[in-house]
């Protein structure tokens, strides 16, 4: 795969600087003792002197960018370009001339200037696109560099997420397995379908709200059976739009957390709300509040692996259009959460 991209780039940058090397020449060569007749000639001594500059372009552009300027060594550098243009201008006074223009040109130097504006603006193009080239190139690098790094974040984000719900569900399964309760089958069946989901269905960066909305009934569904009547908890649901989407497993981790503290702190008297509303522009707003007893350890409930996971998930998916608001006020501990959904069509 990379020699194959690696390929195409060199083909790509090739055929760039054939086509360069054409426009420039053709302006170059263009004779402007005759421009307003309707034709254009080309004579042998313009494609030499061209070859000057060109070559001279070439071994800016591969050598001396790379080797020197690309590696912060500009000064250098820009002594290699002085050695390159002396050159150029020997080649041109003491050979080219000497070839084409004996009787005319070849018998004297003009001076440095009039060869420098001749050969500079040429030269200048040249190694300018090349330069700009390369510019481009490394920032596609470096943007795919950043895609790279934050797909890799959000996956070990969301591999976190899984065993830290499994961890939690397993203990409940193992405490209602030794009482032999005959909730254990139904307490399976959901796990599994929620792991399902989990594992399957939610690899993708984003998925249908309306997935989403049905996995979290499931998986409010499995947690009920922690509270074993000692409580209520309301769910609404008001989503009429279809065709958004949302990034998977982000509210179950506050769903989560408002169960194990409310069960953790509290024998009876639970209250658990949650809302999901969305309106048509793709404004989603999510709130879970939760009972929890004063007496218990509140610090802990803005605190923990999960909580600064989804955190740090909310940045890299939704930078700047999300709104994350947590407070415990009244022996209450309430999210709210706003995004901004993208419409999948």
């Amino acid at each position: 795969m990379t020699y194959n991209k690696n390929s195409k780039r060199n083909i790509a940058e090739i055929a760039f600087q054939l086509i360069l090397h054409i426009l420039v020449f053709v302006f170059y060569s263009f004779d402007r003792s005759n421009h307003h007749k309707l034709h254009a000639q080309v004579d042998l001594w313009e494609v030499a002197f061209f070859l000057n500059y060109s070559i001279a372009g070439l071994f800016i552009n591969y050598f001396l960018l790379p080797k020197f300027l690309y590696k912060k060594k500009p000064i250098p550098f820009f002594i290699g370009v002085l050695i390159v243009i002396g050159l150029v201008i020997i080649n041109e006074e003491l050979v080219l001339e000497q070839i084409f223009f004996p009787d005319t040109r070849g018998k004297g130097f003009p001076g440095i200037i009039y060869n420098l504006i001749e050969l500079l603006p040429i030269i200048t193009i040249l190694t300018g696109f090349k330069f700009a080239w390369d510019a481009l190139t490394k920032q596609r690098e470096v943007e795919a560099l950043q895609s790279t790094v934050k797909e890799s974040q959000l996956l070990y984000l969301k591999s976190q997420i899984n065993p830290h719900f499994l961890f939690n569900n397993l203990n409940n399964l193992y405490a209602y397995a030794l009482e032999q309760s005959p909730k254990t089958p139904e307490i399976i069946l959901e796990l599994s379908g929620v792991l399902r989901y989990m594992l399957y269905d939610c690899q993708a960066e984003y998925v249908p709200l309306k997935k989403e909305v049905e996995q979290l009934e499931n998986f409010i569904n499995l947690s009920k059976l922690q509270l074993e009547d000692r409580g209520d908890v309301n769910l609404q649901i008001n989503i009429t739009e279809q065709g958004f989407q949302i990034a998977p497993l982000i509210l179950s981790v506050f769903i989560e957390n408002a169960f194990k503290h409310s069960t953790s702190s509290q024998s009876d008297n639970i209250q658990i709300d949650i809302n999901l509303n969305l309106d048509d522009t793709g404004n989603f707003i999510f709130t879970c509040s939760n009972s929890y007893s004063n007496e218990s350890n509140t610090d802990s409930l803005s605190h923990g692996i999960g909580l600064e996971n989804v955190k740090k998930r909310l940045e890299l998916i939704y930078p700047n259009q999300h709104q994350l608001d947590i407070e415990n006020t009244d022996g209450f501990y309430k999210v709210s959460l706003k995004l901004q959904l993208k419409n999948q069509a």
